[in-house]
């Protein structure tokens, strides 16, 4: 081939495409496929630099294209399909259902007016576990009480704004775990 100002490797590649669409197309099973392959090689190729000492050149440059292959289909496996597309945007129609966000701005509201009864170490406490997500023993040194203290006063308020919001405690973890507390 003569050279038209091309790397030695983007050279073997050109000289090589058509022997790497025949195989790629066996491989991959679509010719649309091994196309799109084939040209990002190609891009791939034209910006490496030359390997020191390759034994088999060919089967370098076919690695990089069945691997670039891989990688396609990987990333193409990750998208959405057609009916996974609809039935979250389904999903997202029931959840803005007006007497649905209505219901749940009363919750919150309910929620809030339960934290405010809660005496204010209590209410900082739960605040810290569940929405900080600050570990037990760090509430405990924040407010100068055993890490079981913190566990009491947690379980406390959670009972109390389940009484407030009707609604029953599970324990999740512990003795009785999973039961209505």
């Amino acid at each position: 081939m003569k050279n038209s100002g091309y790397s030695p490797m983007v050279s073997l590649f050109l000289a090589s495409y058509e022997d790497f669409k025949v195989r790629l197309r066996k491989r991959l099973g679509s010719e649309d496929l091994a196309n799109d392959v084939l040209h990002e090689t190609y891009l791939r190729v034209d910006r490496m630099d030359i390997p020191p000492n390759l034994q088999q050149p060919n089967a370098y440059l076919y690695r990089i294209a069945l691997n670039i292959a891989a990688d396609r289909r990987q990333a193409d496996a990750r998208l959405l399909t057609g009916s996974e597309i609809e039935e979250l945007l389904q999903t997202s129609d029931e959840a803005q259902d007006p007497s649905r966000v209505v219901g749940g701005q009363k919750e919150i509201q309910s929620l809030l007016k339960a934290l405010y009864e809660l005496p204010a170490r209590r209410r900082k406490i739960l605040i810290a576990a569940r929405l900080e997500e600050a570990p037990h023993l760090e509430i405990s040194q924040r407010f100068g009480i055993s890490t079981r203290m913190v566990e009491k006063e947690i379980k406390a308020a959670l009972g109390f704004c389940a009484l407030r919001l009707e609604r029953k405690v599970i324990q999740r973890f512990g003795p009785g775990a999973g039961k209505p507390s």
